[in-house]
């Protein structure tokens, strides 16, 4: 079901939006990933924490390397670190940084409202067709993937001591 609402996102006829405050973790990020303009407050952190509870960001992985590229999600999703907005900006995760999103998100509802609604249906599926979508052997992969960790012995642990607060038991003391 997450997977279907991250191409739902991804390929929905509108343009999606999204304002970003706080800490964005995991499948949050897949959602900023599958947005088409990303805002983000000054303060924003970001992480694509999954290893640290034993998974791994599967289902979010095909919006999130198309935004991020490979590289930078080699690094993010295998050490699961904490970056900032501006880095997420620099790598192409987050459009804008702003100390007052309301106005930035504002003035980017107001240049959408001044397009032709069916042209930017039209430029989405243009940008789809041409930069290729995630075929469905991909996301049957991803889905599949992610199921298996979650039932292994690591991923049950890693969600166990994440729910506990403690760390896991891989975790050096």
């Amino acid at each position: 079901r997450l997977g279907r609402l991250f191409e739902a996102i991804n390929s929905c006829s509108k343009p999606v939006l999204c304002e970003v405050h706080g800490a964005v973790m995991g499948g949050g990020v897949g959602l900023v990933a599958a947005s088409d303009i990303v805002v983000a407050d000054k303060k924003t952190t970001f992480a694509l924490s999954e290893v640290k509870l034993g998974l791994i960001p599967a289902v979010i992985s095909p919006y999130v390397i198309r935004k991020m590229g490979e590289s930078q999600a080699r690094r993010y999703f295998l050490t699961g670190e904490t970056f900032s907005a501006e880095a997420a900006q620099a790598m192409g995760l987050v459009h804008e940084v702003s100390g007052n999103t309301q106005a930035t998100v504002a003035e980017f509802i107001e240049r959408l409202l001044a397009a032709g609604p069916e042209a930017l249906g039209g430029a989405k599926r243009l940008i789809e067709t041409v930069s290729g979508r995630a075929s469905q052997s991909v996301l049957d992969y991803t889905h599949s993937a992610i199921a298996a960790h979650r039932v292994s012995e690591e991923g049950q642990e890693g969600m166990a001591a994440f729910l506990e607060k403690r760390k896991a038991r891989w975790v050096p003391a």
